[in-house]
């Protein structure tokens, strides 16, 4: 959120200053008004009384911690209460804080529950006694003497450092040929020729585990399902062969034991009422043996994170309508079912109850996305890893943010910050009793004054005992994505996604471009009728300064001027306010949004070709984040790099750009402002170690028919640090970023010397490098053209800047357009034509050849496109 101040100066020391200094924050809050004289004491008292109501407990095997009330009870809009944050910082800070403040990572890492050992419960739990394998294998034939006819049909080998050898000779298919089935879980199988020839030889293995295994990076199932022909799970998944015994499995009422006969005729399912399917990856549910007859008593039924692709929508309503007692329903919403709670409801109506929400409730609350089950995304790491990479990764979680304004600008970077221990307690609800807002408080009446807290209110009754809870995403509904920005913090149905990824590649892929053939000049050369120098009006001081050809004149007046040659957008009132009219040329195309403002122009190039190979997946955050989630989910599956870059639709010199792997954290980052999402170009070409990206200028005349030109006149722009991926890189601007020249240390280099001196690095042409280049830069603009003939105007003249990365396959890749570009370089230093054969630009001529161009017709250090 962004928290607007004043900063009158004066000095609070009564209830009514205290309101009137903080009206604006106080609304923004949204606490209720007969609270506000409450937080008023609490402020100036520094009254922090929440331990007297709250507690804290442990939660998932001390994973998480949960608030519990420990008043009595605590009435709607009865208290506010004071939340200290424990950590503030901006977000290119984070690193060197956690590295330097003393005890600020111990205290994080202890807030955020990252500071023990996940096994080291599963250690403890561990046998006094490790069985070897001859011991496990001799307790199987023992047990199954005592408790039945001395026939081993389950067996479990599971964390016994088995390998390839040790697989052998064991052999399994002598010892028990009835095995039905077999576990081999987190051994040491490396090898899937031997893997395969000894499991295909048990003939009755109906279950086979082989997860956690080096095996499993080699292509092996298509061979033991052909091998095994009655294999119906294979590493936990259901097979296409899943039948009864696959379903006993999976109740709630049989053991391993149970599970050990192949008798497809008992009856051991005809008085199941809860099936537990999740997870298994079923594909089909057009099987003999899932059907009423068989299992006429299910009333719960949960088949969350299966795809289901092999049946239609109704095919599946049709399916669980033929269940006459079923109850319950537990489905990915959205997910194979469709897209709305309220729709399942309807189509079946017999449901009491849909994702553990009743129905009724769903029905009266019109809600199409309901899930009160979702798994928690908790925190991973290893043991090895150190306490600050661990807070680093977890803290997306736990992390709140807002953004400081004033009367006059609003500041360019968010503050992200993290409650104290009682605050990062709260967990998530879709129906909270609490509420929690930041508020900065200002005891001086200044801004430099202010404190920031977070305040704390319930917003209905609760009772001793009940857990607190607050709605992290409060105020955002489906409209805002709801459901899929869950995912920063929840497990959502990772199929459903993908499948949304899948469908958004089949649509990009139908594009193609239509062809626009090249025109001869649609432009004239420009004149005045009385034949004197052409009026320009500028507040570009280069413009100024450099313009300097008898052609051209600078005029003070915009209503003089012929041409209106300026940084600011023009608009209809700029139009009005300034004078200027329909006759007079602009230096900007109408809709050209469609180029320099990121979303619109990833938009307009798919809109026109789909998905180049010069344009890295990129996603509108704000409309396209579902598509966002499957390909993470997608590449993460495929073990293929995540790493992307998040940029504002609207903002300059890298300000709120952020690089990083963490999916909460792409969805978190959406709340400091609209972004793109972008694949990140994890392997450019570089120059002496160092990341770098070029600078092209184009100059359009026309848009129909396109008339563009490309100056010869670009820089390369140099990254201070060598690149490299190491994570604690991505908080270092001057590794992943080139723009130094802004308040940085900029490196400028001759563009005539890096294209020697690269060439020789990396033994390429530039002279193909640079054909490559200006095809790409073609295709940009006419997609523009394809997609916004609207662009069109021919009172339009413009330059554009065109901001290219290379990948260390040295082909092209496109960052942004810029409009009216910084043109500091080129008017600061001369430099010498890359494809002209050498010859001598000087700096100072640069806008003489822009004009010249673009209002004269002239090709002075230029080439068409």
């Amino acid at each position: 959120m962004s928290t607007s101040v004043e900063s009158n100066g004066s000095r609070i020391g009564i209830y009514d200053d205290f309101v009137k200094v903080h009206g604006v924050l106080l609304a923004a809050s949204g606490l209720p008004k007969s609270l506000h004289r409450k937080l008023f004491h609490k402020l100036t008292s520094e009254t922090f009384d929440g331990g007297n109501h709250f507690a804290i407990e442990p939660s998932e095997d001390g994973r998480q911690r949960r608030l519990l009330l420990t008043s009595d009870s605590m009435p709607k809009e009865c208290d506010v209460f004071l939340i200290d944050h424990a950590w503030s910082f901006r977000l290119p800070d984070a690193y060197n804080q956690l590295k330097e403040v003393p005890g600020l990572v111990e205290r994080m890492a202890a807030l955020m529950c990252v500071d023990i050992d996940i096994d080291s419960d599963d250690k403890e739990e561990e046998n006094d006694e490790n069985l070897s394998i001859e011991e496990v294998v001799e307790n199987a034939i023992r047990n199954a003497k005592e408790n039945g006819d001395g026939t081993v049909t389950w067996l479990e080998l599971e964390e016994l450092g088995i390998d390839d050898e040790k697989l052998l000779s064991l052999d399994l298919c002598s010892k028990f040929p009835d095995l039905v089935g077999l576990s081999l879980c987190g051994n040491k199988l490396e090898n899937a020729e031997v893997v395969v020839r000894e499991v295909t030889k048990l003939k009755n293995l109906r279950g086979l585990w082989l997860n956690n295994n080096p095996v499993l990076k080699r292509c092996m199932e298509d061979a033991i399902l052909q091998g095994c022909s009655k294999l119906e799970i294979y590493n936990s998944h259901f097979t296409p062969k899943y039948g009864l015994w696959a379903l006993r499995f999976c109740g709630v009422v049989c053991g391993k034991q149970d599970t050990g006969s192949t008798k497809d005729d008992d009856n051991r399912l005809k008085g199941e009422t809860t099936l537990d399917l999740s997870n298994r990856s079923i594909q089909n549910f057009n099987n003999k043996a899932f059907v009423p007859d068989e299992i006429p008593m299910l009333a719960h039924l949960n088949i969350r994170g299966n795809p289901i692709e092999q049946n239609s929508v109704d095919e599946l309503f049709q399916f669980l309508k033929s269940f006459p007692c079923l109850q319950s329903l537990e489905v990915d919403i959205p997910g194979p079912l469709g897209e709305s709670a309220v729709k399942i409801l309807e189509s079946l109506p017999h449901l009491s109850s849909l994702n553990g929400v009743d129905a009724s409730k769903i029905l009266e609350s019109e809600k199409h996305v309901v899930d009160s089950m979702l798994e928690l995304r908790l925190p991973e790491w290893t043991a090895e890893e150190p306490l600050i990479d661990r807070v680093l990764n977890a803290m997306w979680l736990y992390l709140m943010t807002y953004r400081l304004a004033d009367e006059e600008k609003i500041d360019e970077t968010s503050v992200w910050y993290v409650m104290d221990e009682l605050g990062s307690a709260l967990r998530h609800s879709d129906e909270p009793n609490f509420r929690v807002a930041p508020f900065l408080y200002m005891p001086e009446g200044k801004l430099a004054s202010a404190v920031s807290y977070s305040i704390l209110w319930p917003i209905h009754n609760v009772q001793k005992g009940d857990e607190c809870t607050r709605d992290f995403l409060f105020g955002i509904g489906e409209d805002k994505q709801r459901s899929a920005r869950l995912t920063a913090w929840f497990h959502t149905p990772e199929n459903y996604f993908i499948q949304e990824y899948q469908k958004h590649c089949s649509k990009l892929h139908s594009k193609k471009l239509p062809l626009l053939t090249m025109k001869s000049s649609a432009t004239s050369r420009l004149h005045r009728d009385d034949g004197s120098a052409l009026r320009v009006y500028t507040d570009i001081p280069h413009v100024e300064e450099f313009l300097t050809r008898p052609e051209f004149v600078i005029t003070t007046e915009p209503k003089d001027a012929d041409i209106i040659w300026t940084s600011m957008q023009i608009d209809g009132e700029m139009k009005k306010a300034a004078g200027i009219t329909d006759q007079q040329y602009l230096n900007q195309f109408p809709f050209e949004a469609c180029l320099v403002m990121k979303h619109h122009l990833a938009e307009t190039i798919q809109k026109a070709q789909g998905s180049p190979e010069w344009l890295q997946p990129t996603y509108n955050l704000e409309t396209h984040l579902s598509q966002l989630i499957g390909d993470y989910y997608a590449r993460r599956r495929d073990e293929l790099n995540n790493l992307w870059i998040l940029k504002p639709w609207n903002m300059a010199r890298t300000i709120d750009t952020t690089v990083t792997d963490n999916l909460s954290a792409i969805i978190r980052l959406m709340e400091t402002g609209p972004k793109i999402c972008q694949k990140y170009i994890e392997h450019p070409a570089l120059f002496k170690g160092k990341k770098f990206d070029l600078r092209y200028i184009v100059f359009v005349r026309s848009m129909n028919p396109l008339e563009i030109f490309l100056s010869d006149v670009f820089w390369v722009r140099l990254s201070n640090n060598p690149y490299t991926l190491e994570k604690h890189s991505f908080f270092e601007y001057e590794t992943h970023f080139t723009v130094m020249n802004y308040g940085r240390r900029m490196n400028h280099m001759n563009t005539t010397e890096f294209v020697m001196e690269f060439e020789q690095e990396h033994q390429v042409k530039w002279l193909d490098i640079h054909q490559r280049v200006r095809s790409m830069i073609r295709s940009v603009f006419e997609s523009a053209a394809a997609v916004h003939p609207e662009m069109h105007d021919l009172k339009s003249r413009a330059i554009y800047g065109v901001d290219v990365m290379l990948d260390n396959s040295f082909q092209p890749k496109l960052l942004e357009v810029t409009y009216c570009p910084d043109c500091t370089r080129a008017c600061k230093y001369d430099t010498a034509s890359i494809m002209g054969g050498g010859e001598a630009i000087r700096s100072r001529d640069f806008f003489n050849d822009v004009f010249g161009c673009l209002f004269l017709n002239e090709t002075t250090h230029v080439s068409q496109l």
